[in-house]
């Protein structure tokens, strides 16, 4: 009955699997490898290491939680120097496959590795002893728990995959074209990249193309391999003769034209791997709206009251849509108000993250360290920030930091951009999402915004009275605001009045 009660409970208790997974799968290959530092615990601590900051990589794209990057930190050093001993060890076994004990050549280059594998062993030894496990642990019990907010499959990661399909594209080309060494191993760095990415969050498209992308990146790795390995016999003066070296240089760029072949088969013409997995991710005009979940995305694990943002975000656009396009000087306008005032919309409210004093202030300086993500530009990004800036606090003046570097065009922009969110924020000044539709007209020289819930004695009326002077001074218009009735039903008629 015991034993019954027992394997119950042990069923009773999920399986971990994921982030959690792999946090603890790194404790226990620490364990394994600190006995002896043998090639294969080597290697599987690595590849647990390399799983969670691989995770880390993506979720951080999307949730700017100081702990990713933290965890991430924590296993540089180990997994460096783990990485040391575990190219020793694969150079070893590629001396073993490529020599014989009766070569010279191989007794010289087995003699160096084994006394560079002796000196690495004790740094990685040193860095086992050092790793952090207490705190390891405590970022297994919380990381997994954000983790969870992101839905592995979703058009966020296969847009983030796009991005990194497209950077390994790029390189993929530019291998092509030189067929440097250095081409090539930075294709195996992007390739791989893109790789962890489908990997951790991709799991249909995993599962069809996982083989494939598996041994693209083993041929390139070892084609890498290969070259560090004849680096490393120059380097050494391994060869007592011009006929070893010349043999051994003969076998070391077969074996290496031979895995660039098999990726050149792979990788090339119309039907090639990069177009089958470019039609698994997202396409033309998808693009940008997904960039805009990203951003949405990552400002709702910022701001605190990003509901209100999301509100003011639709005002803002309501603002934009009814108002005429402002006069400006002569020079080439911006093209995307609207998306870079939606934007700053979203985003204006993630600088209260960092409870500092102003802000809006420090919503700028997040806008400018985050990285666009693909279908939206530095540019427009950068605008963005600036119009979040400028929301609330200090109107927009010649010489300040976020005006720094921008066109006259852009400074106008950013000015009526700036009014317009200031305004809409104030519609909103309650978090109570009361002030909902709004119509715009213009009569004797006024802008008449009539506001569906707004009174004129509610304290939100005295925040609008502050905020439409940008608005004001864009237009050179006086701004009037008023109550906008609420349309009443339509009164049903009855039976015997429509008989």
């Amino acid at each position: 009955m015991a034993s019954t009660t027992a394997a119950l409970a042990r069923k009773s208790v999920p399986k971990k699997a994921g982030l959690a997974l792999w946090m603890e799968r790194v404790l226990e290959e620490c364990d394994r490898a600190s006995v002896d530092l043998a090639a294969d615990p080597v290697h599987d601590l690595r590849v647990a290491l390399r799983r969670c900051r691989s995770l880390a990589d993506g979720l951080l794209a999307l949730d700017p939680a100081p702990d990713w990057k933290q965890m991430k930190k924590a296993g540089k050093r180990l997994f460096g120097s783990l990485g040391e001993l575990r190219d020793v060890q694969v150079m070893e076994e590629w001396v073993q496959r490529l020599g014989n004990p009766d070569d010279p050549v191989a007794t010289a280059l087995m003699q160096f590795l084994r006394n560079r594998e002796i000196q690495h062993k004790l740094e990685a030894g040193k860095a086992l002893q050092e790793f952090d496990r207490k705190q390891w642990r405590r970022w297994g019990a919380v990381l997994p728990r954000r983790a969870i907010r992101l839905r592995p499959g979703s058009v966020l990661f296969k847009h983030l995959a796009l991005e990194h399909w497209t950077n390994a594209y790029d390189l993929h080309r530019r291998a092509l074209r030189n067929r440097s060494q250095v081409a090539f191993h930075s294709l195996r760095i992007g390739l791989k990249r893109f790789r962890y990415i489908v990997e951790n969050f991709l799991p249909e498209q995993h599962m069809a193309w996982k083989d494939d992308l598996k041994h693209l990146q083993d041929l390139l790795g070892e084609a890498h391999d290969l070259d560090v390995l004849w680096a490393t016999a120059l380097q050494v003066n391994a060869f007592p003769d011009e006929e070893s070296r010349s043999g051994w240089h003969t076998r070391v760029i077969e074996e290496r034209a031979h895995r660039i072949k098999q990726y050149r088969d792979k990788m090339l013409g119309g039907a090639s791997l990069w177009q089958v997995w470019r039609a698994g991710l997202p396409q033309g005009k998808e693009i940008e709206s997904i960039a805009l979940r990203r951003l949405k995305q990552w400002a709702s694990f910022l701001d605190p009251e990003f509901q209100h943002s999301q509100h003011v975000s639709r005002l803002a656009l309501q603002l934009y849509d009814a108002l005429p396009k402002p006069a400006r000087s002569p020079g080439s306008p911006v093209e995307d108000g609207r998306a870079i005032l939606q934007v700053a919309a979203l985003l204006h409210g993630v600088g209260h993250a960092t409870k500092e004093k102003k802000p809006e202030k420090a919503t700028f300086r997040l806008v400018q360290r985050l990285k666009p993500p693909l279908g939206w530009s530095a540019a427009n990004l950068r605008l963005a920030g600036a119009v979040a800036r400028y929301h609330r606090g200090a109107l927009p003046r010649a010489g300040q930091k976020a005006l720094l570097g921008l066109n006259l065009a852009q400074r106008q922009s950013v000015l009526h951009l700036s009014g317009l969110l200031r305004l809409a924020d104030a519609f909103d000044a309650d978090r109570g999402g009361q002030i909902g539709r709004i119509e715009i007209s213009q009569n004797n020289g006024f802008i008449v915004i009539a506001a569906q819930g707004y009174s004129p004695r509610d304290r939100v009326a005295e925040e609008i009275a502050g905020a439409r002077h940008l608005v004001e001074l864009v237009y050179r218009r006086p701004v009037m605001v008023k109550s906008l009735p609420i349309p009443k039903p339509a009164r049903r008629s009855s039976p015997r009045a429509r008989n």
